[in-house]
């Protein structure tokens, strides 16, 4: 099965040659590929996409930061995205990504696709500025690399939807990336690249905005990536705009917070067991 675009001859090459623009990209590492992949075997990714509000098992967001639905996993895969999905979480992608981005721990693949798959936002739908959870909740590994396979053919630019990427300060939006068929934008995820689809999306009603997302990980990482514990997504405010809802935070959300996954769920056996 060919999966990449057909000038592509060598994945890991390509790594190398684009890695001064990946890391040169502002406000942070990142690039934006498109044609990137074969399109007969994308068109049919598309083809197999399924309503997800139609769903169950499906993680549906609908509140001021986050209106979304996310597949947990791969349960709702076709064969033809299943594969593509290994494939992207393969080894000749993994060369690739070490390549281009640069990072020297060794990167790893989820396929638990925690967070990630298929993503799809409605009319009205968004997903404000943030910076991503910085722990794997299971593997307990660093999130390093997001890797975005946008779905959306023929899509016009009126309807938004736009993916953007916000400076440090939260001052402007340094780029704004159009989510159409077979782009891919790949990027590096700390506790300071904020990024997101911060306005109601307007498109008709007939249609969505679909992607698969993939992320990547590793043991270990650069101290001046992050703050000083894991954390959930952190939802900014735009400048000069009062717009993110703080959530009450729980008893629970702070103990996981310090707590490895594991930790937290051996003493939750214990306590069981206990009462």
């Amino acid at each position: 099965m060919n999966f990449l675009h057909s000038r592509i001859k060598d994945l890991k090459q390509l790594g190398i040659d684009k890695r001064e623009e990946y890391l040169s990209g502002d406000p942070f590492p990142h690039i934006v590929f498109d044609n990137f992949f074969d399109e007969e075997l994308l068109s049919k990714v598309v083809e197999d996409f399924p309503d997800l509000s139609k769903k169950d098992d499906v993680k549906a967001y609908d509140n001021a930061n986050e209106k979304k639905l996310e597949a947990k996993g791969e349960k709702h895969f076709s064969e033809t995205t299943k594969i593509f999905a290994h494939f992207l979480n393969s080894q000749p992608v993994l060369e690739f990504l070490q390549e281009l981005t640069g990072i020297k721990e060794t990167l790893i693949p989820d396929p638990y696709f925690v967070g990630g798959g298929y993503h799809e936002i409605k009319p009205g739908g968004l997903l404000k500025i943030h910076a991503d959870f910085n722990k794997h909740e299971m593997m307990w590994l660093d999130r390093r690399i997001n890797l975005l396979v946008y779905l959306n053919k023929d899509w016009d630019e009126s309807y938004g939807g736009h993916f953007e990427l916000w400076d440090k300060d939260m001052t402007k939006s340094h780029k704004k990336i159009l989510p159409i068929f077979n782009r891919v934008a790949i990027f590096s995820t700390t506790d300071f690249s904020y990024h997101g689809h911060p306005d109601p999306l307007t498109c008709p009603p007939d249609r969505s905005r679909k992607s698969l997302a993939l992320y990547y990980y590793s043991n270990g990482r650069p101290k001046s990536e992050i703050t000083s514990k894991p954390h959930a997504t952190l939802f900014k405010d735009r400048a000069g705009k009062q717009e993110i809802v703080k959530e009450p935070v729980t008893a629970k959300e702070i103990i996981s917070d310090l707590v490895p996954p594991i930790i937290w769920k051996v003493g939750k056996k214990l306590l069981n067991k206990r009462n």
